[in-house]
């Protein structure tokens, strides 16, 4: 598989984490950010779950049409999982302390 499919699934995995708390929260009815909210102001839950949603449609795709997605090959599963853990540890550093 080209280099390319395997950043194209590390940056799919870090859409797929990102567009987890944003659509959990909006569709759970909690107001939660946004990277486009003015001065990191919360924004609406349903802004939230159209935003996560977006999240998970760019992974769709990325995963979709860009080398096909093997879970179990050792190449494919580092790749997603170093992009979900890389963003995940990056999320919990920017949301600490959002209440």
């Amino acid at each position: 598989m080209p280099w390319i499919a395997y950043i194209a699934h590390f940056i799919a995995a870090a859409f797929l984490t990102n567009g987890i708390p944003h659509f959990v929260n909006g569709v759970s009815g909690r107001r939660f950010r946004i990277p486009f909210a003015p001065r990191a102001q919360f924004s609406s839950p349903t802004t939230n779950v159209v935003w996560g949603w977006a999240n998970f449609l760019i992974a769709f795709l990325l995963f979709a049409n860009i080398g096909p997605l093997y879970i179990g090959a050792p190449g494919d599963t580092i790749f997603l999982a170093a992009g979900t853990l890389v963003t995940g540890l990056l999320l919990a550093r920017i949301f600490d302390g959002d209440s």
